[in-house]
């Protein structure tokens, strides 16, 4: 009987995405970037980088959208080992082919300000937001800590085949990509022609430092232990890392106020990632004590949404940091989610959330064109009837 559920979730999972390929009608082949080989960057297992290119048309032909895949990070020699055998640490175990929707969607009815861009999802095989780099390699793991190489090299991949007389150009991410397109903003926007339209967006990479339920800086160490295995100090802004240790640079909060490139921080209020694994990590909770919570906002506890609003009052406050000049864009929402750029529904659809009567698409459209600025911030959980709170699988109910 198990199985016979899993089948049909199975199917139906299946029937979904099909849906959405059929729907979007782009499907886009992977690039290898052999070149970049011979250079030192390669993902953790020594294999090529690589991203996927649909290409622009029309008045889009000069334009590039370049968004950077998410999918957490490795801090050590154990788990960067337990990586480097999944599409996040080897090219040889990731998809040929990718369905691009949301942002990256080619159709103008789902996404109207870029969808005839060049568009590129770059993937994400190095651990460590593109910022490692380390020399030497060990001959007993093999592991390759080189993702600043690997964007420098992507980079110079993409500027060969047009981008270097790009018009307008947007650098965006999700999660871990997200972070990639703060870190990076700066760089990216130098690369470009001067008299380019260059811009950066996170979407769900605005982490910050908060203790756990418990009162232990569980995400601190941790970003620490990244920055100290990738090497990654010496490619971080030299604004962050003159004034605080490296490992604090990987929380924007402590240097979007330096960057001089237009930034958008798209973001949950309750992030539903930060929640499960910064504010209440499985270390923090060993009586389960949050595990409805984690997995459904809606079953929190009187007490536990009081430490959900503590939690957004602290994130509003990060946010903060980046001042209100005219050039940033904000659109925090009140939902449980995490990334909202890169599916339909919550990109650009008849129900998808919104703030200010805009959906996250026009904000952004508006905010990159200058046709009007963005910078909203929800009221608090439960007032946005127009989100799509993630509900968690729940192991222990299969």
């Amino acid at each position: 009987m198990a199985d016979g559920s899993l089948c049909v979730s199975w199917c139906r999972a299946v029937a979904c995405a099909l849906a959405l390929v059929a729907a979007d009608g782009l499907l886009v082949d992977i690039t290898y970037v052999e070149t970049a080989v011979a250079k030192g960057a390669v993902c953790l297992d020594g294999s090529a980088p690589a991203y996927h290119l649909a290409r622009g048309s029309g008045s889009g032909m000069n334009s590039w959208l370049v968004h950077f895949e998410g999918g957490g990070w490795c801090s050590n020699v154990t788990s960067c080992l337990q990586r480097k055998r999944t599409r996040l640490g080897s090219s040889k175990e990731m998809a040929t082919q990718m369905a691009f929707s949301g942002i990256l969607s080619g159709t103008p009815d789902y996404n109207p300000d870029f969808y005839n861009w060049n568009k590129v999802k770059v993937r994400y095989c190095d651990g460590s937001s593109f910022t490692g780099d380390v020399e030497q390699v060990d001959p007993t793991t093999k592991l390759h800590y080189r993702g600043a190489r690997i964007w420098q090299a992507v980079m110079e991949d993409l500027l060969a085949k047009g981008m270097d007389k790009a018009e307008n150009a947007l650098m965006s991410g999700c999660s871990a990509g997200g972070l990639t397109s703060i870190l990076h903003c700066d760089r990216f926007h130098d690369l470009l022609p001067p008299g380019a339209r260059v811009r950066c967006l996170s979407d769900a990479g605005f982490f910050i430092n908060e203790k756990d339920v418990a009162g232990v800086g569980y995400i601190a160490a941790f970003f620490n232990d990244v920055v100290t295995t990738h090497g990654s100090a010496k490619n971080l802004p030299s604004s962050c890392t003159s004034t605080v240790s490296p490992g604090l640079c990987f929380f924007p909060q402590n240097e979007v106020k330096q960057i001089q490139t237009p930034l958008f921080i798209l973001n949950a209020a309750y992030d539903s990632w930060q929640v499960r694994n910064i504010l209440v990590p499985g270390l923090a909770d060993p009586r389960g004590t949050w595990h409805s919570c984690k997995h459904d906002i809606d079953q929190c506890s009187a007490a536990q949404l009081r430490v959900l609003q503590g939690f957004r009052d602290d994130f509003l406050k990060a946010a903060a940091e980046q001042g209100n000049s005219a050039s940033r864009g904000l659109f925090i929402n009140s939902c449980f989610v995490h990334c909202q750029s890169e599916t339909q529904e919550l990109w650009f659809s008849s129900d998808s959330p919104m703030l200010g009567n805009r959906t996250i698409a026009d904000a952004v459209g508006a905010w990159f064109f200058d046709r009007s600025p963005f910078q909203k911030i929800d009221c608090p959980y439960p007032c946005d009837s127009t989100c799509h709170n993630r509900v968690y699988d729940d192991p222990s109910r299969a």
